[in-house]
């Protein structure tokens, strides 16, 4: 017997299907989820699969998992302590946003923007310039960069995300500031906007690069976590 299993985890329910691939039976089954440890759901709705169609833990070929985790952390705004990086003058593109909001509210004088995943005590400009087509204006200062992080290391931070200018086309001066920032912030994770999305338009760039360093943490504990519970439970992984 050799099984497929998909399992797909929600704020109430933690689904499961197994595809047998030697007789081409499904089944579906699904436990209740935990919500406050979505990996203890996770292993439990293997469990049950497997006492359903009369399986053991190496009979898992393959594992598919869906899950609203790191949607969740965004929603209830429970992401990591995260700051930013950025090139000097541009602190608060973030914040300034762009004109658009949401339709209905198009009109109402009274509309205010949301609160900013990274507040402004924790947002950063070091010294560093480059042009449209990726060439340098002003080298990077890897002294303000140093500063920085010792700043960010003081607040404690679990998360650094860092987006310069034009950054998509050139992205020399990201690599070289997160390789300080993570010799001087060792457990913290870094997100270089040309990583998460090499793409122009700097205000995009920024907050998409916040909003995966904000869950980076979190999904990594709860792999690492689940991990840990498969391999445990023999459960090949």
């Amino acid at each position: 017997m050799t099984l497929r299993i998909g399992i797909d985890t929600g704020g109430t329910f933690t689904d499961v299907v197994a595809f047998d691939d030697t007789t081409g039976r499904t089944v579906v089954t699904k436990v209740p989820s935990t919500p406050k440890n979505p990996a203890a759901a996770f292993v439990e709705a293997i469990r049950s699969i497997l006492d359903v169609v009369g399986g053991r833990p190496p009979d898992v070929g393959f594992l598919s998992h869906g899950t609203t985790v790191a949607t969740n952390t965004l929603l209830e705004r429970k992401g990591a302590r995260t700051g930013l990086v950025t090139t000097e003058g541009f602190r608060d593109v973030y914040e300034i946003r762009r004109l658009n909001r949401p339709y209905r509210d198009l009109y109402n004088v009274f509309w205010t923007k949301p609160e900013p995943l990274v507040p402004r005590y924790l947002r950063h400009e070091v010294r560093e310039r480059l042009d449209v087509d990726g060439n340098a204006l002003v080298a990077l200062d890897s002294a303000s960069v140093a500063r920085v992080a010792a700043a960010l290391k003081a607040e404690s931070v679990e998360s650094v995300a860092v987006c310069f200018l034009h950054s998509y086309v050139n992205p020399e001066h990201e690599r070289r500031a997160g390789g300080i920032l993570r010799e001087a912030l060792p457990g913290v994770s870094i997100s270089l906007s040309h990583e998460v999305n090499p793409e122009y338009r700097e205000y995009e760039r920024t907050t998409t690069t916040i909003v995966n360093a904000a869950v980076a943490p979190i999904i990594e504990r709860y792999l690492a976590d689940l991990e840990s519970r498969l391999t445990e439970a023999g459960i090949p992984v």
